[in-house]
């Protein structure tokens, strides 16, 4: 998953940001709203942790502003401020969820797997459900043969890293260089994606 934190404590916002980076999620830190806004223009994300207590606003102010822009991404707030009218504005504006300075890192890490399932790898443009087996391009469902299915799911779930031949090999119904170079050509032009060849190693898509 990619994140966008919104936290003006450096030290807070560094800290989640190494602690979420060692649990396997993309993070991008926001130390200002019009930072956090920048980057929302610039890029698309699959959660938003928001603070709310602001120098130049709030949170809740930011998130308003993105619904009206029909940004729907969901949204946990972090949040100083225990009142419930703050918490009610939150939820009715789609917030999934709060938690309280201070707290525990780990706290956020349990919340976020219990409110998501991490069966969707993403690349770019392409999610990839791994339990309903379905690969999508800016949310359309993108059919490609099995071997190349096969192929590129490998690599996705290996991102960053290079995957040996020999393991592509197994992906293949029949087994040689040609077909493993024409695979993965079919897969290049039909998701519009780069699939780097590092010689006599094998393939890699790298990290974005």
């Amino acid at each position: 998953m990619k994140l966008l934190l919104l936290e003006d404590d450096q030290i807070l916002s560094e800290t989640l940001e190494h602690f979420l980076t060692r649990a396997g999620y993309e993070v991008d830190v926001a130390l200002s709203m019009e930072e956090a806004e920048d980057l929302t223009f610039d890029n698309k994300y699959d959660l938003y942790l928001l603070d709310i207590n602001l120098p130049e606003g709030s949170g809740l102010e930011l998130l308003e502003s993105l619904r009206y822009a029909e940004d729907d991404t969901p949204t946990i707030f972090i949040t100083a401020l225990a009142d419930i009218d703050s918490m009610a504005e939150g939820f009715k504006l789609g917030a999934i969820d709060y938690i309280k300075k201070p707290f525990d890192p780990e706290e956020l890490l349990i919340r976020l797997k219990a409110k998501f399932k991490n069966d969707i790898l993403y690349f770019e443009e392409i999610a990839f459900d791994q339990e309903a087996q379905v690969l999508r391009k800016n949310g359309e469902v993108i059919d490609i043969g099995n071997v190349q299915y096969k192929i590129f799911t490998t690599l996705l779930k290996n991102k960053g890293n290079v995957v040996k031949k020999e393991t592509l090999y197994e992906c293949l119904d029949h087994t040689s260089d040609t077909a493993l170079r024409v695979a993965i050509t079919k897969i290049k032009q039909r998701l519009g994606i780069n699939i780097i060849n590092i010689r006599a190693k094998g393939y890699m898509i790298e990290k974005v």
